[in-house]
């Protein structure tokens, strides 16, 4: 059975990692600067040109790119290629409602594939696999990425995505899958159903599981795995870079390794935007250095983490990412979706009926994510019928699931219920244990 898809990479030297780094991020930088006007732009800015860019040494010069940059470019100011090069989108919620919108060409297609091919090989999958992929599919990256990664590497590819768990666990006995891509959370609650069937680890032929998009826990690993008997392994990734396979868990799954020969990785005070020294907890940043059509420059992810070069048993080389310790923003992950203080409030702020102030309960039972909003009445609203306060309940629950893409429970609330901190609402209480 192969240990790597791509051996030569995932197995290089750090000097010639570097080497081919150095290569591709001077050609990238030139690409961007004659293609990308905007970033070109915040390059002349900060006084810096393509001629200081020599090797992956000069990155600290190049200007960040941020979620903010995304949305004043958006639909097509970071566009790099025409139009006409590009052969597909992919997408993501923003905070204000305004989207994320990457595009790729066919060879940006191909090389993610390849990424996510990685990913398989590294928790076990063959061409005999047959893989189940259950993230969703459309516009979000997860389906998509695994399924063709699925395919490079030759497993029969189930693209179930989400939903039906019955007929998911159906298909899953039926067509003996042994592999399966999900969340987490959902992978969790698939284990769950499995036993309410009344089946076992027995009764299916996983053997292994994929699971990103969202926080995780080491405990809710181990309860994974015990549920569906397999080995749970940890993917990383952003649209904004491509989709999953930004960086992968191996068997000794102590981090992941992140594809060095695509994506240059940075760890920065989030502060003053200093590149802090190798095992410093700190933002992480990433530079993509083979995008065509989307190439980002120095994109800071938000997300806090670790990197380290410790020697790693499974003999790959590319170096290790930690789980996401939590995020500089206030940004949430709930069953996969990003989510944003400020798209609720801006609900809230259309409705006539109800005030602006309003609380997040996030917890987590029986490995899913429950999600909860509550919002408190205005005087008028509070005197109103239990029916009438019902009907308010309803329309707001319809307009979060318009904005946010996620079902989140409404709760009115009497006036002035929601704690203050110096005069400040405190708006999520995020009650997962996810560190």
């Amino acid at each position: 059975m192969p240990k790597y898809w791509n051996e030569k990479i995932e197995c290089m030297s750090r000097q010639d990692m570097i080497s081919l780094q150095n290569e591709r991020l001077v050609a990238q930088v030139k690409h961007v600067w004659d293609n990308v006007p905007y970033y070109r732009k915040k390059m002349e800015e900060k006084g810096v040109t393509p001629d200081d860019i020599k090797s992956i040494d000069d990155l600290h010069k190049l200007p960040f790119l941020s979620k903010a940059d995304l949305r004043d470019a958006y639909p097509y100011g970071l566009l790099a290629k025409p139009l006409a090069d590009c052969v597909r989108i992919q997408s993501t919620s923003g905070t204000t409602g305004k989207r994320v919108v990457a595009f790729y060409t066919q060879n940006d297609i191909d090389l993610w594939e390849d990424c996510c091919a990685r990913a398989i090989v590294a928790a076990g999958g063959t061409n005999e696999d047959v893989c189940q992929v259950c993230y969703g599919y459309g516009l979000f990256t997860g389906g998509p990425g695994l399924n063709g990664g699925s395919h490079k590497v030759g497993c029969l590819t189930l693209p179930m995505s989400s939903g039906n768990t019955e007929r998911q666990i159906q298909f899953m006995r039926d067509l003996g899958s042994t592999i399966l891509c999900c969340t987490p959370s959902y992978a969790a609650y698939i284990g769950e159903t499995l036993h309410k069937m009344g089946y076992g680890p027995d009764d299916i032929k996983l053997k292994a599981g994929i699971f990103g998009a969202e926080p995780w826990t080491e405990e809710m690993r181990h309860e994974i795995e015990r549920l569906l008997g397999i080995k749970a392994y940890d993917i990383y990734g952003l649209t904004e870079t491509s989709g999953p396979g930004v960086s992968f868990e191996c068997e000794e799954q102590t981090g992941m390794h992140i594809n060095e020969d695509h994506f240059i990785a940075e760890i920065i005070d989030p502060d003053t935007g200093e590149v802090l020294p190798e095992g410093s907890k700190g933002e992480l940043v990433f530079t993509s250095i083979t995008k065509e059509a989307f190439p980002l420059l120095r994109y800071r992810t938000r997300d806090i983490c670790v990197l380290t070069r410790e020697k790693c048993s499974c003999g790959r080389t590319l170096v290790k990412m930690s789980k996401p310790m939590g995020r500089t923003d206030d940004m949430l992950i709930i069953r996969g979706v990003n989510v944003f203080p400020s798209q609720i409030e801006s609900v809230l702020l259309k409705m006539s009926n109800a005030s602006p102030n309003y609380q997040i309960v996030v917890d987590r039972v029986n490995n899913t994510d429950t999600f909860e909003i509550r919002v408190e009445m205005t005087d008028e609203m509070f005197s109103d019928t239990i029916k009438s306060v019902e009907a308010v309940e309803d329309k707001i629950s319809a307009d979060m699931l318009s904005m946010l893409g996620i079902k989140a429970k409404i709760r009115l609330v009497e006036p002035n219920s929601i704690p203050r901190s110096e005069g400040k609402a405190v708006r999520v209480i995020d009650k997962r244990k996810l560190v």
